[in-house]
């Protein structure tokens, strides 16, 4: 209930306190690890209910597969919180406060372990619930701000059975991040360069359409509109264009001509890879940087391809039993070399990352070439009503932990232009048609997660379980 779109967090929190209490009055690690797993598997179906709806949209499947797909992956997602119940219960008890501060370290470990294993799923880490007051993430990130959740809920915990004591010396850590988040840096004024931000609505049953083939690409040119007078950066959603825009010279004229002489486009699309006979054999999920004269100035390809939706793990076991993508084809996505940064002229250095790279928190930008902002075309049409409020709270987070603007682009929503404090200063609602004309928000000094990235949390794990360790240790 504390994530988007419903931002009942103090609900989490006391959700969390209540496994906690759990967790110290399981009678056998046996059943602290079944209490994490059972309340992983609730949190889990339920967040994820977006999932389902994406199988609507593929009809060489049955749609009452997607549930059963939630729940198949909750059941395996279930295992991190068990595993951080479990920890909690081998090392932390007798006390609240040892088990508190070791279900926190626990947390930070096994949150970046879901990121990490089989191709990672970081969708919604704790840590997202307090994004609103998040920029303590600059310093921990967002696993960091997890673990700052799990000790408000020790608190929690502690006061509802009457132990104050304990929930004041659980609180310090909590008083120390506020402290902390009162140093944020000002923001730079902004910058005179000019966005477009164009959100077409056009919706995943429209988007592979012969019959809306034109109409779509009338409404992403109407809304592009033309000015001649000062430069524009125009962006255009993930796999906006049908075209293969390096191989047809004709597409690539007609989108410049909607630009005016400056103007640069930003825009998703498909590059085809041939083998040496120039036969077709796969396709990578890019976006291609257009200038006026129809000159493609950069291409970025997406590295962190989605299982089932950009290609078929074990395509030729799977493809035999009746499964296929998500997306409609069968030629499998080929992934990028990783995050990259582009010059582009009169707008800075951008980088880029397409659709759900960016929940990967410390994998979002090429830190040897930092760049000025980031681009995150997305397509969400298929995700119902809570993935797409769930992945722009994510996107702020990047902003928060990166020090960096984030400009969101997607058909159907939330297309919105995020500055380097994590703030919404414009956007798009979900399922409407419009476009966003703003200047493009200034970056802030690299923070110190941008210096040091996931290294920092794993360093607050070790605080926390260090100062664990000296609790137990201590004679009552």
């Amino acid at each position: 209930m504390g994530f988007a779109p419903l931002g009942w967090w103090p609900i989490t929190l006391l959700c969390f306190a209540g496994l906690i209490a759990l967790i110290e009055r399981a009678a056998s690690l046996r059943r602290a690890l079944a209490a994490g797993w059972w309340f992983g598997l609730g949190h889990f179906t339920i967040g994820l209910n977006w999932i389902a709806t994406a199988f609507y949209f593929q009809d060489a499947m049955p749609h009452w597969l997607g549930w059963i797909a939630v729940v198949l992956l909750s059941l395996y997602l279930a295992v991190y919180p068990a595993a951080a119940a479990g920890l909690a219960w081998r090392w932390g008890r007798p006390s609240l406060i040892p088990l508190t501060l070791v279900f926190a370290t626990a947390w930070i470990a096994t949150e970046w372990l879901r990121a990490t294993m089989f191709t990672g799923f970081a969708w919604n880490p704790l840590g997202i619930i307090l994004v609103e007051i998040g920029t303590i993430a600059r310093w921990i990130g967002t696993y960091g701000v997890s673990a700052i959740a799990i000790l408000a809920s020790g608190a929690i915990a502690a006061i509802g059975v009457g132990k104050w004591r304990e929930a004041a010396l659980l609180a310090l850590p909590i008083a120390a991040a506020t402290l902390v988040t009162m140093l944020a840096p000002a923001l730079p004024p902004d910058t005179t360069r000019m966005l477009r931000v164009v959100q077409p609505n056009i919706n995943q049953n429209e988007k592979y359409s012969e019959e809306l083939f034109f109409t779509n690409i009338r409404r992403l040119v109407d809304l592009t509109g033309r000015q001649r007078a000062n430069p524009r950066l125009v962006l255009w959603p993930e796999a906006a264009i049908p075209y293969a825009l390096e191989e047809d010279a004709d597409a690539r004229n007609a989108f410049s001509a909607l630009l005016g002489p400056n103007d640069i486009l930003l825009t998703g699309g498909d590059a085809l890879v041939r083998d040496g006979k120039g036969k077709l054999i796969a396709a990578r999920n890019s976006l291609f940087a257009l200038d006026a004269r129809g000159h493609i100035l950069a291409r970025y390809d997406k590295s962190h391809l989605v299982p089932y939706g950009e290609y078929l793990p074990m395509r030729p076991i799977l493809s035999v039993i009746g499964l296929s993508r998500l997306v409609p084809g069968d030629m499998d996505f080929l992934p990028g070399p990783g995050p990259q940064s582009y010059a582009i002229p009169g707008f800075g250095t951008v980088g880029v990352q397409i659709c759900y790279e960016i929940i990967f928190s410390g994998q979002v930008v090429d830190r040897r070439h930092r760049p000025d902002f980031l681009f995150n075309p997305s397509n969400d049409a298929w995700f119902g009503a809570w993935g797409p409020p769930q992945h722009l709270a994510q996107a702020r987070m990047r902003a928060i932990e990166e020090g960096l603007p984030i400009i969101r682009s997607t058909p159907t929503g939330i297309s919105a232009v995020i500055d380097a404090n994590g703030t919404v200063r414009n956007h798009v609602p979900w399922h409407q048609a419009g476009a966003i004309t703003a200047p493009l928000p200034a970056p802030l000094p690299p923070t110190l997660f941008a210096r040091f990235g996931n290294l920092l949390p794993f360093l607050f794990a070790i605080l926390l379980a260090a100062i664990a360790i000296a609790v137990r240790r201590r004679p009552r």
